[in-house]
C-alpha cells in the first residue's frame, strides 16, 4: 500500500488577521454617552476577486456587557435623550468634504483664535474679589464621604466586583459624613476654599483620585448657594480656580499617558491617542455623567470639556451645545448667568472658533431674562435685605464675560442685531450696560447717540443712569464719535452726571468723563468740569475718600494739555490742585506736573503765571523731605527742581534772573543738589553780565555766588 504523505496547507495569516477583524466606523459623540448601553457593530465584508465588481457587506450588531451606569437605570435616560436631541440640531461634520473646503475649514481655524486684544479672565478676578465683598457670616456644607470604597485587589477581576466598587465610589460622592461650617467671615471662607484648593492638588498628588473628585464636586455644590447674595460673585471666582486647577490636572494626566513612546504634537486627533488614555478619559466622564445634581455635574464636565479631543474630533462642538442647553434647567437667574459665564470662558480657551455656542449662551440669557424682575427673586432680595440696584450689579461680571466673549471678531450685523434684541426687552438697563462696556469701543462710538436715547428710556429705579453714562464714557475714551455729536453727547451726559447726590457716586463718573471732555474741547469746557467737580467733593471733605480718582483727572489732563501757559490759564486748576491734602498723595500729584512739564516744555520761560505755579509746586516736594528722607528720593525730587530752574529765563533781564535764583536759593535749601545748580547758573549768569555790561553787577553775584556756597542750615 502506497505510502500517503500529508502536507499542510499554506497559511497567510496577515490576510486572515486582516478579515477577522472588525471594521473601524465613526462613532458619534452620543455613542459615548456613559448613560447609554454599550454596542459593537462587527461588519464582514466580501470582496470579489473579478476586476470591477462591487464589494458587498453585511454586518451584524450584538449587545455586549452593558455598562453599569445603564443597568442601574430603568427606562431611558433624559440626558442620553437629549444627547441624542442635540444629535439631531447639530448636524454632524461630513465626512465627504473636499480637500478644498478641508483645507479653507483649516485655514478659517488658524485664523479665528484668541489673540493679545482680548482681555484675559485671569486680569478680572482681582477686580471681582476686591468689588464684591459683604460683612455677613458665610457658611461651608461640605459632605466629603468616607473612605470605605477601596480598589479591588489586583489578582480579582471578576466583572461584578469592579462594577460594584465603582458604584461604591459614585454613590460615596454624595453620601458621605456631613460637615458644615459655619459663622465665617469673608476672610475665613477665602482661606478655606483655598485650603480645598491645595487638599485638591495633595490629593492628586497622592494618586487619591476619588477624593480628588469628591472635593471639586462638593466645592462646586456651593454655587447653587445664594444665601449671602452680594458676596457671590467673589465666590464663583473661588470656587472655579478649584474647578480650573482639576480640569489641568486631569487633561495633563491623560496627556502623559498618550506621551509613551513618543509624546503627542500640539495639533494631535483622536487617532493618536493609545486606547488606554483613552479608557481612562472615558472613565473621567462616566464618573461625572454620574452625578445627581445638575449644577456641579454641569461644572465639573465643563472643567474637562478640553479632554474631548482624546475621544473624537467632534467632541467639544457637540458638547458644547449640550452644555448650554443643560442649563435651561438652573431656575435661580443668578447662578444660571455665572455657569454661562463658566462654560463661555472655557469654550474660549478650548475652541474660541465655535461661535455658535456663545452666541445661544447669550440668547438663552435673553430668553430668561424676565426671571430677574420675577416674585422670587424679589421674595429673596426681601429676605436679605437687599436693594434692586445692588442685586442688579451682581450680574455685572458675568454678562459682561459673556457680552465680550460673543463680541470678539464679530461682525457688525450680528452686533446690531444682539443691540437690537437688548432694546426690545423690557427693564433692559443691566443688559444695555454690559453691551456698552463689552462691545468694541468703534462701534459704539458710531451710535453713541442712539445709546443715548436708549439710556433715556431706561427705568431709573431698576439700574442708575449714572452708571450707563460711565460704561458709554468709557468707550467714548477710546474711541471717538461722530465730530457733530460731541457737543450734544457731553450736554446730555454731564446733565445726569451733577445730579448724582453721592460725592463717591459722582466721582466715579465725572472722573470717566473728563477724559472725553479734554480729547474733543478746549480749556473752557474743562474748567468748567473742575468747578463743577469742586462744587460737588468739597463740602464735607468728601475729597478725602476720593485721592485716587481726583489724580486720575489731573492726569489725564495732563496728558491732553501740555502747554501749561494754557493749563495755569484755568481759573479752577489751581483750586482743583488745594483739594489734595494729604502730603503723600499732595507730593505725587507736584511730581506728575514736574514730569510733564520737564518732558513736553520745550523752550525757557518767562511767564510770570508759570513761574509762580512750578515754584509753588516745586516748593511742595522740597517741603516734604526730613531726616527720614531716603537719597534716592532726595535725589529723584533734585532732578525735577533742577529741570525746572533750567528751564527759567529771563533773556537779558539780569537783575530779574538773579532775583529769580535768590528765590529758589531760599526756596530749595534743603536740597544739596539743587544748591549746586544754582551755583553753577549764578557763574554762567556772571560771566554773560560781564561780557554784555562789562561787570557792572559782579559785586552784587559774586556776593550771591558766596552765599550759595556757604552750608545752609538744616530746616527739619
Amino acid at each position: 500500500m502506497a505510502a500517503v504523505q500529508w502536507r499542510s496547507r499554506e497559511r497567510r495569516y496577515e490576510a486572515e488577521l486582516q478579515s477577522c477583524r472588525l471594521e473601524a466606523v465613526p462613532v458619534e459623540f452620543g455613542d459615548y454617552h456613559p448613560l447609554k448601553a454599550i454596542t459593537v457593530t462587527d461588519t464582514k465584508s466580501r470582496r470579489g476577486t473579478r476586476k470591477g465588481s462591487t464589494s458587498s457587506s453585511s454586518s451584524s450588531s450584538s449587545s455586549v456587557v452593558p455598562d453599569p451606569l445603564s443597568s442601574m437605570l430603568d427606562g431611558t435616560d433624559p440626558l442620553s435623550m437629549f444627547a441624542a436631541a442635540s444629535a439631531v440640531e447639530t448636524p454632524a461634520l461630513s465626512h465627504s468634504c473636499s480637500a478644498g473646503e478641508l483645507g479653507r475649514k483649516k485655514r478659517e481655524k488658524e485664523d479665528d483664535v484668541v489673540g493679545t486684544d482680548f482681555e484675559p479672565w485671569s486680569s478680572k478676578r482681582g477686580e471681582i474679589l476686591a468689588r464684591f465683598t459683604t460683612t455677613e457670616k458665610l457658611s461651608i456644607n461640605l459632605c466629603m464621604g468616607s473612605d470605605k470604597g477601596k480598589a479591588p485587589s489586583p489578582g480579582n477581576s471578576a466583572v461584578s466586583e469592579k462594577v460594584r466598587t465603582r458604584l461604591e465610589e459614585l454613590d460615596d460622592l454624595e453620601e458621605g459624613s456631613q460637615r458644615e461650617l459655619l459663622n465665617l467671615s469673608q476672610q475665613d471662607y477665602v482661606n478655606r476654599i483655598e485650603e480645598l484648593n491645595q487638599s485638591l492638588k495633595e490629593a492628586w498628588s497622592s494618586d487619591q483620585k476619588v477624593k480628588a473628585l469628591k472635593i471639586v464636586i462638593q466645592c462646586s455644590k456651593l454655587l447653587s448657594d445664594t444665601s449671602v447674595i452680594q458676596f457671590y460673585p467673589s465666590k464663583f471666582v473661588l470656587i472655579t480656580d478649584i474647578l480650573d486647577t482639576f480640569g489641568r490636572l486631569v487633561y495633563d494626566r491623560i496627556w502623559t499617558m498618550c506621551s509613551e513612546p513618543h509624546p503627542l504634537p500640539d495639533t494631535f486627533s483622536a487617532e493618536d491617542v493609545n486606547d488606554t488614555a483613552k479608557e481612562t478619559c472615558l472613565n473621567w466622564f462616566f464618573k461625572i455623567a454620574s452625578i445627581r445634581e445638575l449644577v456641579p455635574r454641569l461644572y465639573v464636565e465643563a472643567a474637562i470639556l478640553k479632554c474631548n479631543r482624546f475621544l473624537n474630533k467632534a467632541g467639544i462642538q457637540e458638547t458644547l451645545p449640550r452644555l448650554t442647553a443643560m442649563i435651561r434647567g438652573i431656575g435661580d437667574p443668578l447662578v444660571a448667568v455665572y455657569a454661562r459665564a463658566y462654560l463661555c470662558r472655557v469654550g474660549m480657551e478650548v475652541a474660541p472658533q465655535l461661535k455658535d455656542s456663545l452666541n445661544r449662551n447669550f440668547f438663552d440669557l435673553l430668553g430668561t431674562f424676565r426671571q430677574i424682575h420675577g416674585d422670587s427673586v424679589q421674595n429673596q432680595l426681601v429676605l436679605q435685605r437687599v436693594e434692586v440696584p445692588v442685586y442688579l450689579t451682581l450680574y455685572s461680571p458675568a454678562i459682561n464675560w459673556i457680552l465680550q466673549c460673543v463680541s470678539y471678531r464679530a461682525p457688525d450685523p450680528l452686533l446690531t442685531e444682539m443691540m437690537e434684541r437688548c432694546k426690545k426687552l423690557g427693564n433692559n438697563a443691566l443688559l444695555l450696560n454690559s453691551v456698552m462696556w463689552a462691545f468694541r469701543a468703534e462701534f459704539v462710538a458710531a451710535r453713541a447717540t442712539d445709546f443715548i436715547t436708549m439710556i433715556k428710556d431706561c427705568d431709573e429705579a431698576g439700574f442708575p443712569k449714572h452708571l450707563l453714562f460711565g460704561s458709554l464714557g468709557r468707550s467714548l475714551a477710546c474711541a471717538d464719535p461722530p465730530e457733530a455729536e460731541r457737543l450734544p453727547i457731553l450736554n446730555e451726559a454731564w446733565k445726569v452726571v451733577t445730579k448724582v447726590r453721592s460725592p463717591q457716586d459722582y466721582i466715579n463718573c465725572a472722573e470717566i468723563w473728563v477724559e472725553f471732555t479734554c480729547r474733543h474741547f478746549t480749556k473752557r469746557e474743562v474748567n468748567t468740569v473742575l468747578a463743577d467737580i469742586i462744587k460737588h467733593m468739597t463740602p464735607d471733605r468728601a475729597f478725602e475718600d476720593a485721592y485716587p480718582q481726583l489724580q486720575s483727572v489731573i492726569r489725564k489732563i495732563l496728558t491732553y494739555f501740555n502747554d501749561f501757559s494754557v493749563l495755569f490759564s484755568m481759573e479752577r486748576f489751581l483750586p482743583f490742585l488745594d483739594m489734595f491734602q494729604k502730603d503723600s498723595v499732595r507730593v505725587e500729584v507736584c511730581r506728575a506736573i514736574m514730569d510733564v512739564f520737564i518732558k513736553h516744555q520745550l523752550e525757557a520761560t518767562r511767564d510770570p503765571v508759570i513761574l509762580n505755579a512750578l515754584l509753588h509746586v516745586c516748593k511742595t516736594m522740597h517741603d516734604s523731605v526730613n531726616a527720614l528722607t531716603l537719597e534716592d528720593e532726595k535725589r529723584s525730587l533734585a532732578t525735577l527742581i533742577n529741570g525746572f530752574i533750567r528751564m527759567v529765563s529771563f533773556g537779558r533781564d539780569f537783575e530779574q534772573q538773579l532775583s529769580f535764583y535768590v528765590e529758589a536759593r531760599a526756596s530749595f535749601c534743603n536740597l544739596e543738589p539743587v544748591l549746586i545748580q544754582l551755583i553753577h547758573s549764578v557763574n554762567q549768569l556772571a560771566m554773560e553780565t560781564r561780557r554784555v555790561m562789562k561787570g557792572s553787577h559782579s559785586r552784587k553775584t559774586a556776593a550771591f555766588v558766596r552765599a550759595c556756597a556757604a552750608p545752609p542750615p538744616p530746616t527739619w
